[in-house]
């Protein structure tokens, strides 16, 4: 982890020097300098903008998020354990998979005003059915053998979720968790451009309409460090964790 960490740092003060550089030569105001970028990031978290923004946008997102990976793993589940409920969803699946993330938005802004259910619910909307592809892959690769153990067995249901389906699901979950948070946030950002009057993606908007670079990159580093420490202390550790506990279940069967 110490490691990991130190070469994420490596890499982030080598294209800050290469910034530092290019702003440096350049000397244009659309290029501001990273220096300039922190004063005004620390500017903004001074007088309680950002983190107002900053906490408007990431409620969104988890609440998103939550339903997106509930109504996705419900869905995936369903169509690749039952063949004929995949064949009558699979057509709205790709549909929706096709569907531009923009043209939804829009449309759930038509029809239900710009209010605040109907930015969260294009959000899951554009999440769910990648949710399901991920989830309905991992469901047909369920190993038969250990199904017929578990009825064999007489295992309820609680020993099925926990020591049967879990297990053999985490990776496609753990794929599915971190492209859904990676998604989620930035057509969070689109959806609170087009129609909300608060939130980080309302504040780039100000920020275009102005050419303030460093406001737009500001806000958007915020953000990116939000998301970078959600996967550090929560998804790395949870993986992590799973991981030792598959390969101590490994040894155990061996």
């Amino acid at each position: 982890m110490i490691s990991r960490l130190r070469d994420y740092l490596m890499v982030i003060l080598v294209l800050g020097l290469v910034w530092q550089l290019f702003a440096f030569w350049l000397q244009e105001p659309l290029l501001p300098s990273p220096s300039e970028v922190l004063n005004l990031l620390w500017a903004e978290v001074s007088r309680g903008n950002l983190l107002h923004h900053l906490l408007v946008t990431l409620r969104r997102v988890v609440i998103a998020f939550v339903f997106a990976m509930l109504f996705g793993i419900l869905l995936g589940w369903c169509m690749g354990r039952h063949r004929q409920s995949n064949r009558w969803l699979d057509p709205v699946l790709v549909l929706l998979l096709n569907l531009p993330a923009l043209v939804l938005i829009i449309l759930l802004y038509v029809w239900m005003g710009l209010v605040e259910s109907a930015a969260v619910l294009a959000v899951i909307l554009n999440k769910v059915p990648n949710v399901a592809v991920t989830i309905r892959e991992g469901a047909r690769s369920l190993d038969p053998q250990l199904e017929q153990m578990a009825q064999a067995y007489h295992f309820s249901l609680s020993q099925r979720v926990f020591d049967l389906w879990l297990p053999q699901l985490f990776p496609y979950l753990m794929g599915a968790m971190r492209s859904g948070l990676a998604l989620i946030w930035k057509i969070v950002l689109v959806v609170e451009l087009l129609g909300r009057s608060d939130g980080i993606g309302f504040q780039l908007h100000l920020a275009f309409q102005m050419f303030d670079v460093a406001m737009i990159l500001a806000y958007s580093f915020s953000f990116i460090l939000v998301v970078q420490l959600i996967e550090w202390t929560l998804l790395q550790p949870l993986e992590r964790r799973a991981r030792r506990w598959q390969g101590e279940g490994a040894r155990c069967h061996a």
